[in-house]
């Protein structure tokens, strides 16, 4: 499972006439929102020319094929708002959660 401040890569279902492909869409977990089959997360991409890209995925959707975890994030808070402040390679940086393992 992931939670707010990993980087999360979805791939949402798209028909396109007969057709169904798949999209993806990758960024950090901004907020998660709601209980139950209710629940939704946000995630805020930095889309080409530096304009940030949000967009809410309900967790239970059919539609949703596939949330892979690409990094751990730590944080200190349950919504990232602060990030749509910053600028450049900070409005995705959040620092990376350990593994646990001691080598």
């Amino acid at each position: 499972m992931f939670s707010v401040g990993d980087t999360v890569q979805v791939k949402t279902k798209v028909r396109e006439g007969e057709k169904e492909r798949l999209v993806a869409f990758q960024g950090v977990v901004i907020a998660m929102k709601g209980k139950g089959i209710s629940r939704t997360f946000m995630v805020r991409k930095i889309a080409k020319g530096g304009v940030g890209v949000e967009r809410i995925f309900p967790l239970h959707s059919p539609l949703i094929a596939e949330v892979k975890v690409i990094k751990k994030g730590k944080v200190r808070r349950s919504k990232l708002y602060y990030l749509r402040q910053r600028k450049g390679k900070a409005a995705m940086q959040v620092k990376l959660r350990s593994t646990g393992a001691v080598s």
